[in-house]
């Protein structure tokens, strides 16, 4: 299979330029590209088999394990820009995620600030909230790499892109921050409900 880039249709964003949100879908791109690019470079060495020298085994190998930084790459991208799709809108109170929220963090104000103590986490990375079926429950984590920590099998409910690439057109580091407070202003949260009945 080829992937294809998706094209996202944004609107004006508060706080988040449109060079900055060009420059952010140009790495999403990339990550699109290396995809295809490794998964056809693998197939090419599909009828090696035992024939493959060590060297061959080696490119495979790192190969296999890029696979996931690309991927996860792309994906994680593609749940991070779908969310500004249609505008911002409020969340619904009457909305699964209300009640969610309200159990875990007591209530959705709770959960927003719990995704900015997340956001505070020293470092690059991912905020992601998760819905766990078996538990019943929310959990907002904070993901270093996004082929690395990610909770397993658990449908992404939120997805919030902290590394640099993702602001520093328009904040410094010590402003990051300010990034999440528009990120949040401008997330149309009925995309983020839709997830959420859709894992339950």
């Amino acid at each position: 299979m080829t992937y294809t880039a998706r094209t996202f249709d944004l609107p004006e964003l508060k706080g988040l330029s449109k060079k900055q949100i060009e420059v952010h879908l140009a790495l999403y791109e990339g990550y699109v590209k290396h995809v295809n690019l490794i998964t056809e470079t693998l197939k090419s060495y599909a009828g090696y088999g035992d024939k493959a020298s060590e060297g061959d085994k080696l490119a495979i190998a790192e190969l296999r394990r890029r696979l996931g930084f690309e991927f996860d790459g792309m994906r994680m991208h593609e749940y991070y820009f779908e969310q500004f799709e249609g505008g911002s809108k409020e969340a619904d109170p009457a909305a699964s995620l209300a009640a969610c929220a309200k159990e875990k963090y007591g209530n959705r104000d709770g959960y927003i600030k719990h995704i900015k103590d997340v956001a505070g986490t020293r470092g690059i990375g991912w905020v992601v909230t998760y819905y766990d079926p078996v538990g019943k429950t929310l959990h907002t984590s904070f993901v270093n790499d996004h082929e690395i920590g990610q909770l397993a099998g658990l449908p992404i409910i939120l997805a919030v892109d902290l590394w640099e690439h993702a602001y520093m057109v328009d904040y410094v580091p010590k402003e990051k921050m300010t990034y999440v407070d528009a990120f949040l202003s401008n997330v149309n949260w009925s995309t983020v409900e839709a997830r959420l009945a859709k894992a339950l």
